[in-house]
């Protein structure tokens, strides 16, 4: 089932989640659900405060190219460990921000423990473009959005475009809930 994608603005995305436990209800139908939503939204990661839930699961789904092989995983109860390498900017963007790209400068390597959804536990080192999706994604469950990033001025600069989006004032392909709107689309 395709989930609604909650909006820039929706007090959930700024929440800090909290950690679930094999007994969350459930759990393996809202990790194909999530699965679906970000297939139709043409996304490589997807948090569960995207969704409007406040707990620490995201999925990531990177497809193979010439550059990297494909990488699926999801991640629950993750907790980055160490963030290193010589930073780099790439530009960003967010299905809770459509329409929104900005360089973001991150590290090129994490090193994660998180459980898989069979609740086995994963300690490893991920790099390149899978290391910047699990760090946006990981932003997510921390209450952080990638525009927390960006420099005053150029926040400043996005408040119009931002505004717009929390009243619906956006178009997207994929259904969304607006904070600042009652109805869904």
């Amino acid at each position: 089932m395709k989930l609604p994608i909650v909006a820039y603005g929706d007090p959930v995305l700024k929440k800090l989640c909290t950690d679930i436990d094999q007994t969350y209800p459930d759990l393996q139908q809202l990790v194909q659900n999530m699965f679906e939503t970000m297939y139709n939204a043409s996304g490589v990661g997807l948090a569960a405060p995207q969704v409007n839930l406040p707990i620490r699961l995201f999925i990531v789904e990177i497809k193979a190219d010439e550059e990297e092989p494909a990488y699926k995983k999801v991640f629950i109860n993750a907790q980055i460990l160490e963030e290193t390498g010589e930073p780099w900017a790439f530009n960003e963007g967010c299905l809770s921000i459509p329409d929104v790209r900005e360089d973001v400068i991150r590290k090129p390597n994490v090193l994660i423990r998180y459980y898989d959804e069979n609740w086995t536990l994963h300690e490893e080192v991920v790099t390149g473009f899978p290391a910047r999706v699990i760090q946006h994604e990981y932003d997510h469950i921390e209450g952080k959005l990638f525009t927390d990033k960006l420099s005053l001025l150029r926040r400043q600069m996005l408040k119009g475009k931002l505004d717009n989006i929390a009243k619906g004032k956006v178009h997207t392909d994929y259904k969304m809930r607006f904070p600042k709107q009652n109805k869904k689309r």
